[in-house]
């Protein structure tokens, strides 16, 4: 058996180095599956991308998804990416299986709840209300660093870190607390803003929406104190009134207090976030 990858077209070039190409997965030169690689458009050039892997059903449990991935990663060592990712949908246990063997490291999750009707109440001595434009202002000044570092945290390169966090930034912000579909509340305790929740509309697909939370942070004085439980429930409420009937948001696993909270409020796990250095 010889398993090798086969071109299906010429490679797709983008903006910033962007690249993608797609491969069919050949045994003997004959097609027995497909896969596709790129390059992450918020990380940069540098960082790969492993977008899908298919075998036929006849021929799989062979290896030749195990010789198609490492073929696709020497592709993307010889574009320059220093590291790859992959996501695996929650379930497919065959996929997180075959990735996690090859090296890949967890590194985040998606996960999502469907919202029953509200609105959430808040524990006594607790209110939120939107962000001020002070707050906003002083809130940028911190944010795109801070996410940075939790990226770099997780072992992702300082530039590519960087470069994801600008890009998200300028990305979903352009107009900066006045974007359409973006909502900051904060959490008030005796009159002391406590912490705070950024909110979107992300569409997941034509015509479909859900609310997504961005950003959620209690300020370290009052950590401990079920703050974070009522700054989600802001979250719902703020996704109820924009007439969106599902809340996502992304975690990184290692972030085991989070996640805990959220699988506690019902969040199900829809997605893995796997990374692996090349």
């Amino acid at each position: 058996m010889t398993t090798t990858l086969r071109p299906t077209g010429p490679i797709q070039q983008g903006a910033d180095g962007a690249r993608a190409r797609t491969y069919d997965v050949c045994d003997n030169g004959r097609a027995v599956g497909a896969v596709a690689i790129g390059t992450d458009d918020s990380f940069g050039a540098t960082a790969g991308v492993l977008k899908s892997l298919r075998i036929d059903e006849p021929q799989r449990r062979r290896g030749r998804g195990t010789i198609a991935a490492l073929a696709a990663e020497e592709v993307l060592r010889g574009w320059g990416c220093t590291q790859v990712r992959v996501a695996v949908p929650e379930g497919d246990e065959g996929a997180l299986r075959l990735v996690t063997g090859l090296g890949y490291a967890e590194r985040s999750r998606n996960m999502i709840k469907g919202l029953g009707p509200g609105p959430a109440v808040l524990p006594a001595g607790l209110t939120g209300r939107p962000m001020t434009a002070g707050e906003f202002a002083r809130w940028q000044v911190t944010s795109k660093e801070a996410y940075a570092q939790d990226w770099i945290d997780r072992g992702v390169p300082q530039e590519q870190a960087r470069r994801k966090s600008e890009t998200d930034h300028a990305r979903n912000l352009p107009d900066g607390l006045a974007t359409e579909g973006m909502w900051f509340r904060v959490l008030i305790h005796a009159d002391e803003p406590v912490g705070h929740v950024w909110v979107a509309r992300l569409e997941t697909e034509p015509g479909e929406a859900i609310g997504y939370v961005f950003d959620v942070e209690v300020e370290p004085a009052h950590r401990g104190r079920g703050h974070g439980r009522a700054l989600m429930h802001l979250a719902e409420d703020v996704t109820r009134d924009a007439g969106l009937g599902r809340l996502g948001l992304h975690v990184f696993a290692t972030n085991t207090p989070a996640l805990r909270l959220y699988e506690s409020l019902g969040y199900a796990v829809t997605q893995h976030n796997l990374a692996k250095a090349l």
